[in-house]
């Protein structure tokens, strides 16, 4: 007998949905209460530390978003004019804009189609005497392999930009995320594993690094003359409000990563059995699946993840697009940045990917639900 799906009109399930504890209220309430509200209070530095240390890095600067952090962190390696930078073709259009601001030339690399993260057998085909950094990105679920990707950068002597703001708490082999780069950075925004609203974190262990990253962030304030500028920099500080949310949602990173593997292993075992689909595996070789989103790709190509979207909104379902790639974005095309240049797996993901709730205190009835309405449509 087949199961008959109901809707209850007035619900709807959200494809993110932030957790803000009882504590965390708490915590952000006592701040308010001391009028520490500013990027000068004392929780931003606490945040940083106990960020540090969870990280294993030595260093951390927090600052308004992941953006932010991406920004600062390429003007900090002194990237400059002409100089290229290879980012993932599939990605935040954040990673290309970072590079582009600072009149640098982004020079992309296909996606595989298992792990949906760069193609590492085609990145040193990228490489050229102009080449100052390599920008990888942790996409949506699974890590990057870093021993080849450190191996590569060793070789060629070029800066690693780690870009880990979907994957926090994700672990290669027995070390996380982000405390591979030179250089790290983060997202706290509000579908990230930790949350601050909006919010941001760069990492490395360079002393120097440190400082240019801290002052960049902070308008370049002069030593001497705190008007005198050294440096074109940013207003891209934290607040302590937000620094008091981040600490809070720190202390409980384990618990949230825990939650959101056994949301994308529910999900996997009620549709991997979907000929129509693919969804990513809890595990690759050796490489744990975070399940930052759960990401859905239509095998059928007569029908695109925008057609599923809208049917999926009818039966109180929220859905989102995959990344649009990098060389089919509008502005670059006005830009005739990424001319004439074709990348059929990043093309394929943006146009037949998409992904489906998986908040953290989304029930198992709910999940049910999602998976019933997502067989009936395929």
């Amino acid at each position: 007998m087949k199961q008959r799906l109901k809707l209850n009109k007035k619900q709807f399930i959200p494809v993110s949905k932030p957790e803000v504890s009882k504590n965390d209220i708490k915590s952000i309430n006592k701040v308010l209460n001391k009028s520490w509200i500013s990027s000068d209070g004392p929780e931003v530095k606490i945040f940083e530390k106990n960020f540090s240390k969870f990280i294993k890095r030595k260093y951390s600067i927090a600052v308004s978003n992941g953006t932010a952090a991406l920004e600062i962190a390429i003007k900090a390696l002194d990237i400059k004019k002409n100089d290229e930078v290879i980012i993932p073709d599939f990605t935040i259009i954040s990673n290309a804009l970072a590079v582009i601001k600072q009149h640098a030339k982004p020079v992309l690399v296909d996606c595989d189609l298992l792990s949906w993260n760069m193609k590492i057998s085609e990145i040193e085909k990228k490489i050229t005497k102009k080449t100052k950094a390599l920008l990888i990105t942790h996409i949506y679920s699974f890590s990057n392999d870093m021993d080849k990707i450190l191996k590569i950068c060793r070789k060629h002597k070029i800066f690693l930009i780690e870009d880990a703001a979907e994957v926090i708490g994700l672990k290669y082999k027995n070390k996380y995320c982000g405390s591979f780069g030179d250089i790290s950075t983060f997202s706290f925004y509000a579908n990230k594993q930790i949350t601050t609203g909006e919010g941001g974190m760069i990492s490395t262990n360079n002393f120097k690094l440190y400082k240019k990253c801290s002052s960049l962030r902070n308008l370049c304030f002069g030593k001497k003359q705190r008007f005198n500028h050294s440096d074109i920099g940013w207003n891209y500080r934290m607040t302590n409000i937000q620094a008091t949310l981040g600490i809070s949602q720190l202390k409980r990173i384990n618990s949230t990563v825990k939650r959101k593997m056994y949301i994308g292993n529910y999900y996997f075992k009620k549709l991997s059995n979907n000929k129509s689909l693919y969804m990513t595996p809890p595990q690759i070789n050796q490489f744990k699946n975070i399940y930052w989103v759960v990401g859905i790709v239509i095998k059928n190509k007569k029908v695109l993840a925008s057609q599923i979207i809208k049917k999926l909104s009818k039966y109180g379902i929220g859905a989102r697009p995959f990344f649009w790639p990098m060389h089919e974005q509008d502005i670059f095309k006005k830009m005739k940045i990424f001319k004439k240049q074709n990348y059929p797996n990043s093309s394929y993901l943006g146009r037949y990917g998409f992904y489906i709730p998986s908040f953290l205190k989304i029930k198992d009835s709910e999940m049910n639900y999602v998976v019933s309405v997502i067989n009936k449509l395929f």
